[in-house]
């Protein structure tokens, strides 16, 4: 017996039914199953489709496909860092670093002043407000692409859900680190902290540029490249 289209039908409302939501994790975990059942029928002809399906099931192991799933989230986890990475490196390459030697000359030259804590500190806010009111816009933008494709792809929810939360939690972060009391003294009268600082808050800046507004332009592209059946409908 030979798997159907309606069998690989069926195997996707399975993989659903046992907690698996991504499209790309559905379709590795079908083309297992496919094959798997196949197999069984060749030893046992007169199972049917749902039998040899459990038969298959249960080689997964009490956790089911979990454990496919965690080993899938990691596998792309690092795949997001590399991506990460690599539009990070551009910005020290021309022309970009022009750019980059200037955000970090401006962090040098507030931080250089006694008022240069204040004056970060409204910069955080100005600038955790923007990435709040951008991440709410990703957050609608991964709604809206699901709605249309009717697909979860796992580094698309990736991609969208870091860039997400990331704008809030590094301003956030960033506010708790420099509010130790005394630290515009610290800064005023040490150059390698000074030096320290404003490396610090460059790396902070262009990271959370390209998580919440590189990376998710690129979007369509970097999922072509992981996935050769993607396509937006």
């Amino acid at each position: 017996m030979k798997i159907t289209e309606s069998h690989i039908q069926d195997l996707y409302k399975f993989t659903r039914k046992h907690f698996v939501e991504h499209y790309d994790v559905q379709t590795e975990l079908v083309d297992h199953l496919a094959n798997d059942i196949e197999q069984i029928w060749e030893t046992k002809p007169q199972l049917t489709f749902q039998e040899a399906r459990a038969i298959s099931f249960k080689k997964f192991g009490v956790f089911g496909f979990s454990t496919i799933v965690d080993k899938r989230s990691k596998a792309l986890g690092k795949k997001y860092n590399k991506i990460l990475w690599r539009f990070f490196k551009e910005w020290f390459q021309l022309p970009k670093i022009i750019l980059t030697s200037l955000i970090f000359l401006l962090f040098y030259t507030v931080l250089s002043y006694e008022e240069g804590k204040t004056i970060l500190y409204i910069f955080l806010l100005v600038f955790a407000l923007y990435e709040i009111y951008r991440g709410v816009k990703l957050r609608k933008e991964q709604k809206r692409r699901f709605k249309t494709t009717g697909k979860k792809w796992m580094l698309e929810e990736m991609i969208f859900t870091t860039a997400g939360s990331i704008g809030i939690l590094a301003p956030v972060n960033t506010y708790n680190l420099f509010s130790i009391s005394d630290i515009e003294v610290f800064f005023t009268s040490n150059i390698y902290a000074l030096l320290l600082a404003s490396i610090l808050l460059t790396i902070m800046t262009i990271s959370v540029h390209i998580i919440m507004n590189v990376i998710p332009l690129k979007a369509e592209e970097l999922l072509a490249e992981t996935y050769p059946e993607y396509k937006i409908q």
